[in-house]
């Protein structure tokens, strides 16, 4: 099992920028690919982001292509998401998450953290 603990999370006005870091414990960090999801008031959880574990490939949902971009520190266990140009629908509680590739962590990632609350303003 990976603990995974976000924060950076906070309130924002609409076009700004927000950091987002998410730190890892317990099994090797550099095994897992990682990704970040959101969850909206009175909506289902949806994908973010992700990055392969040696950081070589992103996969990003289509609302964030051009303004997210998620990084990691292997060396940090610490994985990021750097949000800018940012609108009041991204507002959400955002959650890390650790999964076996970039892609298959869309669907079934295997360990969730306890997510960081963004909010922007209009």
């Amino acid at each position: 099992q990976v603990q995974l603990v976000e924060s950076g999370g906070g309130l924002v006005q609409a076009g700004g920028s927000l950091r987002l870091s998410c730190a890892s414990s317990g099994r090797t960090f550099s095994n897992y690919a990682m990704g970040w999801f959101r969850q909206a008031p009175g909506k289902e959880r949806e994908f973010v982001a992700a990055i392969r574990w040696s950081g070589s490939s992103t996969n990003y949902a289509d609302f964030v292509k051009g303004r997210f971009t998620i990084s990691r520190d292997n060396a940090k266990n610490t994985v990021y998401l750097q949000m800018n140009s940012l609108k009041p629908e991204d507002t959400a509680v955002y959650y890390c998450a650790a999964g076996k590739t970039e892609v298959s962590i869309t669907t079934t990632p295997v360990d969730w953290g306890q997510g960081t609350q963004v909010t922007v303003s209009s």
